[in-house]
């Protein structure tokens, strides 16, 4: 087997080439007589005085800045010292780890610290381009991937995504919410670290579960009894204007994709808040057909009589009731207002909270059923389940056998064989006797979804492999993880065929599967999870900005600061742009209720479309986007270090070590009770000289963010009400000023952006921290990606081709 971007084959487990002992042998005899004899030996003895100069350059300039700090007297830093005096830098390879953090600290100017003399920049890279030469070097003569335990169990979000592709099975009744069925990951780091995905009595109850309700409503179940969700909206959703999922001309409400399990009826209550002193025309739609206007509101009948089509009164605010026919599939159920004029748009004049308006708005939908079942309908599941279908009984088992061995084949990700469909067909065939041959095909579809095989990524190694060896994983194991990585689950027919065939690593074919999968939408997956990972944005949920300091937060921002981020990352995906863009871009995605938040004109109506930024706007990249900027703060004011640390860790993969124990609060005003300014506060702070060096590095990258509020708008003054001043020194004593400086300091060197983005993809990608022995790695991928102008095919490309992603150590 063969790494494409490696320098020659990969070791086979336990074995070497026929006759490399004797060549290299031949081979080593050859350049000892010329040595001795001519033009060679002279080419070896320039190259070792080369090597001695450098060595001693080298030595020197770390004895002059980096030891007199870094040794065994001081030993800094206390708890973990990098001590500098002793070790061999002729000797690289035997101190790797020591030698990546220097190079680390030197490559992020983060050595030597603020106030410190400083080698010239020059001397600084040539020292980090040597030893990372020196490093990659030992790095290529022995390949350590990593170590990632053989079993890695699915992520909850793989094992939805696994289901709906494996069944054709989207958008399930909240019953059957994998969200409410199984535990939370892991919160640390990514969630796809395999060895914090612990299986547990807990899970293993959740999978059982699921499993059972998940095969019965692929299956459409004709005795399964009826389903009751309830959708609630956000108390801090605007129902002013229209959402983009409902039909034109309407305001406020909600679409629901829904699978409904079988022909039958369905019955949608509807609660409503608000105001009920005119008349308002609700309309409920299937498919984005109208079903039914129900009149709501207004003044009572004459005589007492109470309309049906008006049963929102103010004595309690009845629900309303809509029964109706529903063919089993996904279905879209809409309920919403028919819009009657923007005159009314409360918005505009004061905060908005369901209930306190003078409009009535949908406050929760619950939709249950089936009732009166007709069948099981023919749905995209069914569709996806059943390949053949039994004519007489003498043709079940054998259909039953093919049924079961597709399914097997793209549930466990590799060919199946025989034994693997024995296992499954008692379970038909109980349930086969039970309640016929669908029911027999449900029953074996229960066991599936909880087999180890389909819940677990299992990698096992070949035979013979010599313990701490280096090997390459097999084309399927391969398959997966290139799958799981981009799509976040299992892989489709074309992947997994290339695969069984051993196929997948010819010439060319990675590449094109790739391109391939990128352009699929199921590389969505790369914006709803890794990008929602590596941007925290999935705690923007829970961030809750002071309503006194900012009235005009609500979930409708919350959700559009969250969708223009999604959008934005998703057209870098898409389009294979720059990763650079990331920093960059010239564009973004609003809606009206967003470019009004951030200033732009002329924009309206809810739908979200992608707008060319002028040459001195301010909301260009990520920097720029008040999801990113509204993470970074507090609920009353913004946070200049929070913002600092976060453009060191996810920009510059340079994290500050953690805060000391009993770090004082800010004070918000001075010995004479003035209220102190932002800059005038950390100023105080740093006067300690144990928070001083790091706050040297964070605070001017997060000042230079200054100019933008908690969330995310624009401002001249502070909340103290003094002027702001964006501007810094940076510890090598580059100046920047404002959001436009910190971009161009950033993208003075492109490189080390990239480098940093590519370590966070390539954690995600193997389901690990990265260590030192990565680096090598990733140095690799990021060259590579800078000769293909930083496109971000090149990062996935780069990483489904490196060693780290296609091998594994024996244990």
């Amino acid at each position: 087997m063969r790494g494409d971007n490696l320098n020659g084959p990969l070791p086979l487990a336990g074995g070497r080439r026929p006759g490399a002992r004797g060549a290299w042998l031949a081979i080593a005899g050859t350049l000892i007589m010329a040595a001795a004899s001519g033009p060679v030996g002279a080419s070896i003895e320039r190259s070792a005085d080369a090597r001695a100069t450098a060595l001693t350059s080298h030595r020197t300039l770390l004895d002059r800045y980096c030891v007199t700090c870094h040794n065994r007297t001081l030993k800094i830093p206390a708890g973990n010292p990098l001590l500098l005096d002793t070790i061999d830098l002729a000797e690289v390879s035997a101190g790797a780890e020591l030698w990546e953090k220097v190079v680390r600290k030197l490559r992020t100017d983060a050595m030597p610290p603020a106030g410190r003399p400083r080698p010239d920049q020059a001397a600084s890279d040539a020292l980090s381009a040597w030893l990372e030469a020196e490093l990659d070097k030992a790095a290529a003569a022995r390949p350590n991937p990593g170590r990632v335990p053989a079993i890695h169990r699915l992520t909850r979000t793989e094992y939805q995504y696994a289901v709906r592709d494996l069944l054709a099975l989207d958008n399930l009744p909240k019953e059957l919410d994998i969200e409410l069925l199984l535990p939370s990951d892991n919160t640390v780091g990514f969630d796809t670290t395999a060895e914090l995905l612990f299986v547990t009595p807990t899970l293993m109850e959740g999978y059982v579960a699921a499993a059972r309700k998940i095969s019965r409503v692929a299956l459409g179940d004709p005795q399964l009894p009826p389903i009751i969700d309830i959708y609630r909206l956000p108390l801090e959703l605007p129902q002013d204007d229209h959402f983009d999922e409902l039909p034109l001309g309407t305001r406020g409400g909600t679409a629901i994709p829904r699978y409904f399990p079988l022909d039958g009826e369905y019955v949608i209550k509807i609660d409503l808040s608000g105001s009920n002193r005119e008349p308002y025309e609700l309309e409920v739609s299937l498919d984005g057909e109208r079903i039914k206007v129900i009149t709501v509101g207004g003044p009572a009948p004459s005589g007492g009589a109470r309309r049906e089509s008006s049963r929102f009164e103010a004595d309690g605010n009845a629900p309303l009731e809509v029964r109706l026919p529903v063919l089993a599939g996904p279905r879209t159920v809409g309920v919403t207002f028919v819009k009657r004029t923007s005159a009314a748009n409360e918005a505009l004049v004061r905060p908005f909270r369901r209930g306190m308006g003078q409009q009535p708005s949908v406050a929760a939908v619950t939709i249950s059923g089936p009732y009166g079942t007709v069948g099981s309908g023919d749905t995209p599941s069914r569709r996806r389940i059943f390949v053949c279908r039994p004519k007489t009984q003498s043709e079940e088992e054998p259909c039953a056998r093919q049924v079961v061995s597709l399914l097997l084949r793209r549930a466990y990700r590799r060919a199946v064989t025989n034994s693997d469909v024995e296992v499954l067909l008692p379970f038909y065939r109980e349930g086969r006797t039970e309640a016929g041959f669908d029911a027999g095909i449900q029953r074996a579809l229960e066991r599936m979804l909880v087999s180890p095989e389909f819940l677990l990524r299992a990698e096992y190694p070949p035979q013979h492999v010599v313990p701490s060896t280096a090997y390459a994983i097999a084309d399927v194991e391969l398959a997966s993880r290139l799958s799981f990585f981009l799509w976040s689950t299992i892989p489709d027919d074309e992947l997994l065929d290339l695969a069984v065939s051993g196929r997948l690593r010819a010439p060319g074919v990675l590449e094109r599967q790739v391109q391939r999968m990128l352009v699929d939408a199921r590389s969505q997956a790369l914006v709803t999870n890794f990008a929602s990972q590596w941007l925290y944005l999935r705690d923007l949920q829970a961030r809750r900005p002071n309503d006194r300091f900012f009235p005009d937060f609500d979930d409708g921002l919350r959700q559009a600061l969250l969708h223009e981020t999604d959008l934005f990352f998703g057209s870098i995906v898409r389009e294979d742009r720059s990763v650079l863009d990331l920093l960059a871009a010239n564009y973004t995605f609003v809606n009206e209720r967003l470019a009004r938040h951030y200033g732009i004109p002329n924009v309206y109506g809810s739908h979200f479309r992608r707008v060319t930024l002028g040459e001195d706007s301010v909301r260009g990249g990520l920097l720029g986007q008040g999801s990113i900027l509204t993470l970074t703060s507090y609920a009353t004011r913004t946070s200049p270090v929070v913002r600092g640390k976060w453009v060191l860790e996810n920009i510059l993969g340079a994290p500050p070590p953690p805060p000391p124990p009993n770090v004082p609060a800010l004070k918000d005003t001075s010995a004479e009770g003035k209220a102190l300014s932002m800059r005038e506060r950390m100023v105080q702070h740093r006067a300690n000289p144990v928070c001083a060096s790091c706050h040297a590095r964070m605070d001017p990258l997060g000042f230079a963010l200054e100019n933008f509020d908690a969330v995310g708008r624009w401002r001249t003054n502070s909340e103290s009400g003094t002027p702001i001043d964006p501007s810094g020194v940076l510890p090598d004593g580059t100046r920047l000023d404002g959001v436009a400086g910190l971009r161009r300091v950033l993208l003075a060197r492109p490189g080390q952006f990239a480098m940093s983005f590519t370590e966070k993809l390539l954690s995600y990608a193997v389901g690990r921290e990265l260590g030192y022995y990565d680096a090598p790695a990733v140095r690799a991928i990021t060259r590579n990606v800078v000769l293909n102008n930083y496109r971000f095919s090149s990062v996935i490309v780069g990483i489904v081709k490196s060693m780290p992603f296609q091998m594994r150590i024996q244990e």
